[in-house]
């Protein structure tokens, strides 16, 4: 139906128009006609493309999905350009919660709570308003508290593919050490 050419410059089409990471799956069902190989080999040829190109931006897999990205070396620049992109700044206490939400989930806010020592409230809600966690159903214990888990954006906001990059205890415990050692 499509030369290999086309269909890869339709992909790429799809994802450049895409609010969000485009997904496999999503590109296979909007092209119905094409095999799921051939729209992977066509991803695979495309992130080669980009990064053989070496411009200010870059195809990636992030989020279960593809999207185009601008290179963190150049990110400064894009703030500086425009104001309306800004860093986002998570307290101490948010990343925490989020960090457990991301290694433990889905959990209840009482089994955060649990493991941070103090109330948690303030810290989920804000990281359900940003989307960053959302809802996984209800725990069927008595008074049956929300499940949560954490979402694409944070797996596109921290430039993570999925779940099994996030860093294991070992690494977290060198980057500390090395941290420790350079200050």
């Amino acid at each position: 139906m499509f030369s290999r050419s086309s269909l890869s410059k339709i992909i790429e089409c799809l994802i450049f128009v895409s609010e969000d990471p485009l997904t496999i799956q999503e590109i296979s069902s909007f092209l119905k006609d094409v095999d799921k190989k051939k729209i992977i080999d066509a991803l695979d040829e495309l992130q080669k493309f980009w990064a053989e190109m070496e411009r200010g931006f870059v195809l990636s897999k992030i989020a279960e999905g593809y999207q185009f990205r601008t290179r963190s070396e150049y990110s400064q620049y894009i703030v500086e350009f425009n104001k309306e992109i800004k860093k986002f700044r998570l307290s101490k206490a948010s990343l925490e919660v989020l960090a457990i939400v991301a290694y433990k989930q889905p959990v209840t806010k009482i089994e955060v709570e649990k493991i941070r020592g103090v109330d948690c409230s303030s810290s989920v809600s804000m990281l359900l308003e940003r989307r960053f966690i959302e809802t996984a159903g209800r725990k069927e214990v008595p008074g049956k508290p929300f499940l949560y888990k954490t979402t694409n954006l944070f797996l596109e906001t921290f430039g993570l593919k999925n779940l099994k990059d996030l860093p294991t205890v070992k690494e977290i415990e060198k980057m500390k050490q090395d941290l420790t050692e350079h200050e």
